[in-house]
C-alpha cells in the first residue's frame, strides 16, 4: 500500500469515527444564528404568531405543525416569510415559506421531523421589515433524526 493511499485510508477511517462519535445536531447557539440571520438585524418581538403544536409528541417523524399570523394580509400590511427553527435537529433551519398580500391569510400548516425534545421556534417577517415570534416546547419520546 502506498503513502496516498494509507493517508486516505487514514483520514476516512477517523472521520467515520468522529461521525459516530458526535451525533449530528443543530445547538441553540446555532439556532439563535440562523434566526438571526433569518431577522436580518431586525429584534424578533413576541407576539402576532402562534405556534400550534402537540406539547408532548408519541413519534418524532412527523409532527404537525401550523404557524398562525395576525397579519390583514393587505398591500400595506402582510407577512413576507414565516420560518421554522429548532435546536437540536441535524440543521436549526426547518422549513421556510414566501408569502405575499394576495394569500389572504398569513397561514402555513405542515409535518415536521424532530429528533429529541427541544424548543421549536416560529419567526413572521412583515412588509415593514418588523420580525415577529413565537415558541413552543415539546417533548419528543420517539425521536426522529436518529442516524444508526
Amino acid at each position: 500500500m502506498d503513502l496516498p493511499t494509507a493517508s486516505r485510508r487514514l483520514v476516512l477511517g477517523g472521520g467515520l469515527a468522529l461521525l459516530a462519535i458526535s451525533p449530528a445536531r443543530a445547538t441553540p447557539e446555532a439556532m439563535r444564528a440562523a434566526m438571526q440571520g433569518f431577522a436580518g438585524g431586525a429584534e424578533p418581538r413576541p407576539g402576532r404568531v402562534r405556534l400550534e403544536m402537540p406539547t408532548l409528541v408519541e413519534n418524532g417523524n412527523a409532527v404537525p405543525t401550523t404557524v398562525i399570523v395576525d397579519s390583514p394580509m393587505t398591500a400595506a400590511d402582510h407577512v413576507v416569510e414565516i420560518a421554522l427553527f429548532n435546536e437540536r435537529n441535524p440543521l436549526p433551519d426547518i422549513a421556510r415559506f414566501t408569502l405575499g398580500p394576495r394569500c389572504g391569510q398569513a397561514w402555513v400548516s405542515t409535518r415536521i421531523r424532530l429528533g429529541d425534545t427541544q424548543s421549536v421556534h416560529a419567526l413572521a417577517r412583515m412588509n415593514d421589515g418588523s420580525v415577529w415570534s413565537a415558541s413552543a416546547e415539546l417533548i419528543v419520546t420517539l425521536p426522529a433524526c436518529i442516524e444508526g
